[in-house]
């Protein structure tokens, strides 16, 4: 590998991590700087969300469960302009009812260099792993 080729994956996983360290510190607005406009989020299987308005209503909504993400390994693959990002995750919150919720899933997220040389995501699936289960 290449240092250029680890700088990049350096930073396309910065951006992931930047989102979550935002998410999990309930700033919006950071975490709305790591989407291009135009974004796609898929808020549940089969539900997604594009928009800024009704991301950061889905995002508020996780931020006040208090929604917490740990990401697990890294795997990022690039194609010039465009990165694919894998990642597990685990996740534990409260429910509506205020009860403990748990989750888990696998992260799909596509990245696009931007013209300043930074990254940001053009779809986040962070359940990429749900048609496995049927």
């Amino acid at each position: 590998m290449t240092e250029t080729h680890e700088n990049e994956t350096a930073a396309i996983i910065a951006t992931v991590n930047r989102m979550n360290d935002a998410f999990g510190a309930g700033r919006i607005g950071d975490i709305m700087t790591t989407y291009e406009d135009g974004a796609v989020v898929v808020a549940e299987p089969g539900k997604p969300l594009s928009g800024g308005e009704a991301l950061r209503a889905m995002f508020a909504q996780f931020v006040a469960a208090g929604a917490k993400f740990d990401m697990g390994a890294h795997e990022v693959v690039r194609a010039g302009d465009l990165a694919l990002h894998l990642s597990p995750w685990t996740m534990t919150g409260k429910g509506p009812d205020g009860e403990p919720e748990e989750g888990a899933g696998l992260s799909v997220a596509v990245l696009r260099r931007q013209d300043d040389g930074s990254w940001r995501m053009v779809i986040d699936h962070p359940f990429g792993d749900a048609i496995t289960h049927g």
